[in-house]
């Protein structure tokens, strides 16, 4: 009896081992790793049209540095920015200068660029009137309710010759700013992501291009009048929290963004609308 509970307890030991010694865990097939030997995983935030679209072009330049790319979509101005701030998401790319200037003045954030990526020409659309010689006494024109850029917008129809604004009227400039208004335009301020949607219901309405895309617009053949694209103060950047800018992964996304494979996908795609700042 007692040699046959030591052949037994021998036989479930050696079978014990032999199981541990087959318990290796192998890193999954599709987790990169950087040079030492570590997955990385860089969270960016981004609006679908252009930015994500753009974001896709490198996921392959990334992966063989061992940094896997996830690109998180928002539809709103916002949340990209709180999202990086609560280190929920390591960078976003969506905004221009002066928009995060101003959100960083406004709450108190320490968001800072790491690079300039592209310029969309903000477009003015047809709504009710299909021209703007054609804009009768009165005409309604949507505008986006954020500082910066409903003065974008005001600073596209003053360059258009309709209305004129008041001498230190700067980028966040608001329809107070107005000094002449000789069609009496009257301004309807809505979210810019908002304004495709609702072009049916102005006359006319002035888009920014990123949602401009998303809805089907080419803002180059579409728009009544689009932003000249050169020197613009309106850079699309790549952000990330105040500390990060020198991390290796971001750096590495930098460097693929403003690559002549990511130039030449904006001048082909594009055709314009989206327009290559480095």
């Amino acid at each position: 009896m007692k040699k046959l509970f030591a052949l037994t307890l021998a036989l479930v030991m050696a079978l014990g081992l032999a199981a541990c010694g087959n318990d290796t865990t192998e890193p999954a097939d599709d987790a990169n790793t950087n040079e030492s030997g570590e997955a990385v995983t860089l969270r960016v935030g981004a609006s679908p049209s252009p930015h994500a679209e753009i974001l896709e072009q490198v996921k392959g330049v990334l992966a063989e540095e061992g940094i896997t790319l996830e690109i998180v979509t928002y539809n709103d101005y916002i949340m990209p920015n709180v999202a990086v701030d609560e280190g929920e998401d390591d960078a976003n790319y969506f905004q221009h200068t002066p928009y995060l200037d101003n959100y960083n003045a406004e709450n108190g954030t320490n968001l800072v660029p790491v690079a300039k990526i592209h310029n969309e020409p903000m477009g003015i659309y047809a709504g009710k009137c299909d021209s703007l010689d054609a804009l009768a006494d009165g005409a309604t024109v949507a505008v986006p309710n954020d500082p910066t850029n409903e003065g974008r917008a005001l600073l596209l129809l003053e360059a258009q010759g309709l209305i004129t604004l008041k001498e230190d009227a700067g980028l966040e400039c608001t329809a107070k700013d107005i000094a002449e208004n000789p069609k009496n335009l009257q301004f309807k301020e809505l979210e810019a992501a908002m304004l495709p949607q609702t072009v049916d219901e102005v006359d006319i309405s002035v888009i920014n291009s990123n949602y401009a895309l998303e809805a089907g617009f080419n803002p180059v053949k579409d728009s009544l009048a689009i932003e000249d694209a050169e020197d613009t103060p309106y850079p699309n950047v790549l952000v990330v929290k105040e500390g990060k800018e020198n991390d290796p992964a971001i750096q590495a996304l930098v460097k693929a963004l403003q690559s002549d494979a990511v130039r030449e996908y904006i001048e082909t795609t594009y055709g314009g609308a989206v327009v290559a700042l480095f």
